[in-house]
């Protein structure tokens, strides 16, 4: 292989990179925010979507994929008109529960929250009130997945 001052380019020398644009992979979070609080659902969801954020990074860093990630605080008025739109993920622009075949459902939470029925997700029999980081991933490679051209 030549090295980095024969061939002119990054220390790597790798052509494919030197001519590769990054593209950008959005992931969009949105949750309740009340006095600075959220629920333990999102509170869960939040540590995993950071973990889901540093795996894709990682993983797709060989495409020129760059996840990034906005965090959107909802105000309790939005809350209480759409609920389920609490601790929802979406990915490239379509919903999380999309790309994974996921169910939306409800189930009671609490905290923040109150006695609200706030979202749910169901994956095959499983039932996710807080998003795993393996879904997260699973959800972003599928949506990269689509972003790889031939």
């Amino acid at each position: 292989m030549p090295s980095a001052a024969t061939c002119g380019c990054a220390p790597s020398c790798d052509p494919i990179a030197a001519t590769t644009a990054t593209v950008t992979l959005p992931i969009v979070w949105q949750r309740l925010v009340s006095d600075g609080e959220t629920c333990p659902r999102c509170g869960s969801t939040q540590g995993a979507i950071e973990r889901a954020v540093a795996t894709l990074t990682e993983v797709l860093r060989p495409l020129s994929i760059e996840p990034t990630l906005e965090t959107i605080a909802l105000d309790q008025c939005t809350f209480d008109e759409a609920p389920t739109e609490s601790n929802r993920i979406w990915i490239a622009g379509r919903p999380l529960e999309d790309w994974i075949e996921a169910q939306v459902v409800t189930s009671q939470c609490c905290s923040v929250c109150g006695n609200t029925n706030c979202r749910t997700l169901q994956v095959d029999g499983a039932s996710y009130e807080a998003v795993p980081a393996t879904l997260i991933v699973k959800a972003g490679l599928a949506a990269a997945a689509t972003m790889v051209t031939a």
